[in-house]
């Protein structure tokens, strides 16, 4: 079957929108050609800086023929109704319609038949409109057509499109259209500076390679291969090693359409400012990769540039311009490093009173005193009465931990201030840690400057020093406590101050540290630290706690379920209220998971379900629910005895169980009660004629629901 070769090639495609351009050039042309009935075998779509490109391979050479049924009027209808049935379907007379059969009369029936067109020309119609339509997020329009209506807008000048539709084994033919004066063709250009000759193509194999004799890799992932295999051995060839970095990686294959990967160097006197600064300046401006030391693992005075030409002086030049590009950068770092150290964090603490952090929580001096007031609460919740947190550093000594929590909560905002981070915004906390080091801050203190942000995703990494972790902890609560009882919840995919991400930071450093913390708690002090500033409070906060628990609920049951947990166990176990220590939450969790992964947890589930049916089957048609205890003289069977006795036990036991937290002898007493649930539904008759024992036996059900909800609500458990 034929396949389709189209690109589109322009002055340029910014590396940031290549990707996405790809994607959707591949997503449009197909369900395209699925909607008009061309089912493909597959596709793929390329850029480079200066093309998109798709081919599309198994493509049918026509659309099938369509056949469609039409339901005109009745038979011995209205004239006028006929007449516009036979215009519409386009017979010449009723004689051609078929008589269908209904109970509320015959009808006719049209059978209309539509020819199936050829591919290539319902690819004429579909692909100017694809083109014109196409998604960029910004756009331009040019030249002396630009003025006139319905003029292209593209995301750079566009200079051809090339067009071809054929069958392996024949010469492909040119799909036939215009956008804006440029017409379609077989002709495409090789690199912009080394081959921009045309190039004449035919189908897709042919297109490739051509374009890789005339020195363009079109398949990005190859263009990374080489940049990314050539950097390596070129460090390696050195005794360097290269200090790999995906993101940039994407980028800069996004930048060349033929690598050439180049090292240059700046001079060692920029080694005496922090590695990640170095990083910062040489990949911001100019897209190159730094180099480390494989002994000392500290950055050395190279850079990796990759070029998009092979230069006759073998990149003497080329390597030039990008050192003089990154020395004054470097000189300018070096600068605002040494400039920052000469203020002490603390002493730039005032000009937070000017600054806002938002029209609702106050200003940046009012949120630092909240920091420190939640955070000095934090501290003792840690360490009193056992230490959670920390052990081998603080061994105990409270003062010394609420000392350093007290300190770093007071600094840790202190280098958004500095001239570094006002250059470099990704590198806030890290430069604190760094500045808080130089003054000569306690280890932990200075880590808890660039560690209170973490984790800032699923794959970042989780404070576990004691200090990180208690203001950590009271930033990510103090940020949701404020927003959410000013009343800016998320909503629906919106989340603008990423309260998702900080609750599920909150749960991850609880969960890794096995903190426990209880968060209503927390939720009330926090927005008591409110109270003090200018931003006011409306109300207390149990007017939102318990609405904001359970978007910990939520976020608890995103984290679980991709660690592999079932969120229907969340539910089961925050149903039973009162449930505010997510560690505990985690645990019973955990432990509910494996005991119903067991044959007693799955059976004892089915026998807990068959009560609760059975109970709200009767309670509904009673009007009435069946609580109370049972009266044990009104036992008559032996099952019913075994079951009443099982359920006491097991109640004490589980009840004890959970009281020390021990979840999963909890679930190990549960498992008792299968043998006697089993029997008793087995041999017994719930709804007696009796009407005291029908009402004793139901009151024994419910003894059974209630015995289990010790340790979760069966209820919300799905089968």
């Amino acid at each position: 079957m034929p396949d389709l070769l189209l690109e589109l090639f322009s002055e340029e495609i910014p590396a940031r929108m290549q990707a996405k351009a790809a994607d959707d050039l591949r997503r449009l042309v197909t369900e395209k050609l699925v909607a008009e009935g061309l089912v493909y075998e597959g596709a793929k779509a390329f850029a480079t800086p200066r093309r998109l490109a798709l081919t599309v391979h198994g493509i049918p050479a026509r659309q099938p023929d369509l056949k469609t049924e039409r339901r005109g009027p009745k038979v011995g209808g209205p004239d006028a109704a006929v007449q516009g049935f036979l215009k519409a379907t386009g017979l010449k007379s009723l004689d051609e319609a078929k008589i269908q059969r209904d109970p509320k009369g015959d009808f006719y029936i049209a059978l209309i038949e539509k020819a199936g067109r050829d591919a290539i020309d319902v690819l004429a119609e579909i692909l100017p409109v694809i083109i014109r339509t196409f998604p960029w997020p910004k756009s331009m329009r040019w030249g002396a057509r630009s003025g006139k209506p319905g003029s292209l807008s593209w995301v750079r000048p566009l200079h051809a499109i090339t067009a071809t539709f054929g069958p392996e084994t024949e010469e492909p033919d040119v799909v036939k259209f215009s956008v804006d004066g440029i017409e379609t063709g077989q002709t495409t250009y090789g690199h912009r500076f080394m081959a921009p000759a045309a190039i004449n193509v035919r189908r897709f194999e042919d297109y490739e390679a051509k374009l890789k004799a005339a020195k363009v890799i079109l398949d990005p992932q190859a263009r990374k291969d080489i940049i990314f295999a050539d950097a390596k051995e070129l460090t390696f060839a050195q005794g360097f090693e290269l200090v790999e970095d995906q993101v940039l990686l994407d980028e800069v294959s996004g930048l060349v359409e033929w690598p050439v990967v180049m090292m240059g160097s700046f001079e060692e006197e920029y080694l005496a400012i922090p590695d990640e600064v170095i990083r910062a300046t040489i990949r911001n401006n100019q897209k190159c990769f730094v180099v480390k030391d494989p002994k000392t693992g500290k950055l050395t005075n190279k850079f990796v540039l990759t070029a998009n030409i092979e230069a006759t002086d073998g990149g003497k030049v080329i390597v030039a311009g990008n050192e003089r590009v990154i020395r004054p950068r470097l000189s300018d770092a070096k600068f605002f490093y040494e400039a920052d150290l000469k203020t002490k964090l603390e002493d730039r603490l005032p000009k937070f009173e000017q600054i806002v952090f938002h029209e609702k929580l106050g200003t940046q001096a009012a949120r630092i005193k909240r920091l420190q007031r939640l955070a000095a609460w934090l501290a003792e919740w840690l360490i009193e009465p056992q230490l959670q947190v920390g052990k081998g550093l603080y061994g105990g000594n409270s003062a010394q931990y609420a000392n350093d929590v007290e300190q770093a909560a007071r600094i840790a905002k202190a280098d958004l201030l500095t001239e570094m981070v006002g250059e470099f915004p990704e590198l806030q906390g890290l430069m604190g840690r760094y500045y808080a080091l130089e003054q000569g801050e306690r280890p932990s203190v200075a880590a808890a400057c660039e560690e209170h942000y973490k984790p800032q995703g699923p794959t970042d990494r989780v404070p576990t020093d004691p200090v990180s972790v208690a203001v950590a902890l009271a930033d990510k609560i103090d940020t949701i406590v404020g927003f959410w009882g000013h009343d800016e919840k998320p909503t629906g995919s919106k989340d603008p101050f990423a309260l998702r991400r900080a609750s599920l930071g909150i749960i991850r450093i609880l969960a890794s540290n096995g903190i426990r913390l209880p968060l209503l708690k927390s939720i009330d002090v926090a927005w008591q630290g409110y109270a003090a500033n200018e931003a006011g409070v409306i109300g207390q906060s149990d007017r939102f706690a318990g609405d904001l628990l359970a978007f910990f609920a939520d976020r608890l049951k995103v984290q679980l379920r991709e660690q592999g947990a079932r969120h229907d166990l969340v539910d089961a176990v925050f149903a039973l209220g009162g449930q505010d220590d997510l560690l505990m939450i985690v645990r019973r969790v955990e432990a509910l998971g494996k005991f119903l992964e067991s044959d007693d947890g799955k059976n004892l589930l089915a026998g807990i379900k068959r009560a609760s049916n059975i109970l709200g089957i009767e309670e509904k048609k009673d009007k009435r629910s069946f609580d109370g205890a049972p009266d044990a003289a009104l036992y008559s069977l032996g099952e019913e005895k075994a079951l009443a006795k099982a359920i006491g036990e097991v109640t004490a036991e589980a009840s004890a169980a959970v009281a020390k937290e021990d979840f999963a002898a909890a679930m190990t007493a549960m498992a008792k009660l299968r043998p006697p649930v089993d029997a008793f539904f087995d041999k017994v008759r719930v709804n007696d004629d009796d009407a005291k024992v029908r009402e004793n036996r139901l009151k024994l059900l419910n003894e059974i629901r209630s015995a289990t909800r010790a340790v979760a609500d069966f209820s919300k458990i799905q089968d």
